[in-house]
């Protein structure tokens, strides 16, 4: 696999995460059992997408922007979905992590 490949993978494992967090926010502690089940599939996917990224990408960079794209759209997703604040402060935060992860990206 070719390191383009693990970057597409990388990205389209953060944003299966993110819907991963947003499927067990709506299984309500897993009482919901579809979303339960929705959840656990997602769980599956984003770990097989992170694990084949990580053959062809060094782990390092590559768990920081995967983490950041899961933190980032689920603050998005919070804040567009749920009425989560989107506050001065937050969007600062989110910000400065937007930067790291460009910047591990280009380091790398």
């Amino acid at each position: 696999m070719s390191t383009a490949w693990g970057w597409a993978m990388l990205v389209a494992s953060g944003l299966v995460d993110v819907a991963w967090a947003l499927a067990t926010k709506k299984s309500d502690g897993f009482r919901e059992p579809g979303w339960a089940f929705v959840s656990l599939l997602l769980l599956a996917l984003f770990v097989g997408l992170l694990t084949k990224a990580l053959q062809v990408l060094p782990v390092g960079t590559a768990y920081a922007v995967w983490t950041g794209i899961g933190a980032v759209g689920s603050v998005g997703a919070g804040i567009l979905l749920f009425g989560e604040p989107a506050d001065a402060t937050r969007l600062l935060f989110v910000t400065v992590t937007v930067v790291g992860i460009i910047g591990l990206k280009v380091a790398s």
